[in-house]
């Protein structure tokens, strides 16, 4: 397993340069990019915008493992809606974003995004959960062009009433039915599930492409109650080898202690 770490940890006047010389002093092998910290309006991307953040990244001895955050901005993406165009308008940005995630020389879209799939009491679940599959499905079709995977996240039922478990999270992968839908695991979400982190990575170890080491106290790793050797110890178990990528959501202590703090810990823990 290799570390990464989320650029929008870094606070948002640094420049790219600034925060990939900082992620790679402290350790880190690879960047998780927000695509809302990178333009206002992130459809404005570029092909040639990727290629410059992933040299600028390669400069400093770092990958871009790909994308997170992604229906941020505009704030009216979204795909359970009943809205036929507004779902459209959502694959379209999700299809960019493939192309924007490869030519990083990403190859993962965490696809979290509690706001942009939220359902509303009058609308039957079965059909907001198809409409949602439906939608990613057109998304995932444009990933495999590119060997770009999206890797669907359950977030806590305090952030979104839909997609809340890795269960749950795993029967929408199912429906949308193609090789470029994949699971995400995140510490923090898993956290408000009734069953035992351990037990999910091991019950969930044929669909989790990724991994987001933080604490439900929206800290790193190590900053809060969670223990990360049980964690740790069943990654290794179902031979995970993928990034441990740190997202966290209070930045008050500042970034470089986040991003020190948090490989520090993870590194200890992991006997490395």
């Amino acid at each position: 397993m290799r570390f990464a770490i989320c650029n929008e940890t870094y606070p948002a006047d640094w420049s790219f340069e600034k925060v990939c010389e900082d992620a790679a002093a402290a350790g880190y092998h690879a960047l998780e990019l927000a695509p809302f910290t990178l333009k206002e309006d992130p459809r404005d991307l570029t092909e040639a915008d990727a290629l410059r953040l992933s040299h600028i990244a390669s400069s400093f001895g770092l990958e871009i493992l790909g994308l997170h955050w992604l229906l941020t901005k505009p704030s009216w993406f979204h795909i359970t809606t009943p809205d036929a165009l507004q779902r459209r308008e959502t694959a379209r940005f999700g299809r960019h974003l493939a192309r924007i995630c490869a030519m990083t020389g990403g190859r993962i879209m965490v696809w979290g995004s509690p706001k942009a799939r939220n359902t509303l009491p009058e609308w039957e679940y079965q059909d907001a959960f198809k409409r949602a599959a439906d939608t990613v499905r057109e998304v995932a079709e444009e990933c495999g062009k590119y060997g770009v995977v999206i890797a669907m996240e359950p977030l806590g039922r305090k952030e979104t009433n839909f997609l809340n478990t890795a269960e749950e999270t795993i029967r929408l992968c199912q429906l949308v039915d193609h090789p470029s839908c994949k699971l995400h695991l995140d510490v923090k979400a898993m956290s408000d599930e009734s069953k035992p982190i351990p037990d999910i990575i091991r019950d969930s170890k044929d669909w989790f492409v990724h991994f987001h080491a933080n604490d439900p106290n929206l800290l790193g790793p190590g900053m809060g109650e969670v223990k990360f050797e049980p964690i740790i110890a069943a990654l290794r178990e179902v031979k995970y080898n993928g990034f441990l990528s740190v997202e966290v959501f209070d930045y008050r202590p500042g970034a470089q202690f986040i991003a020190r703090e948090s490989i520090r810990y993870l590194k200890e823990v992991m006997g490395v």
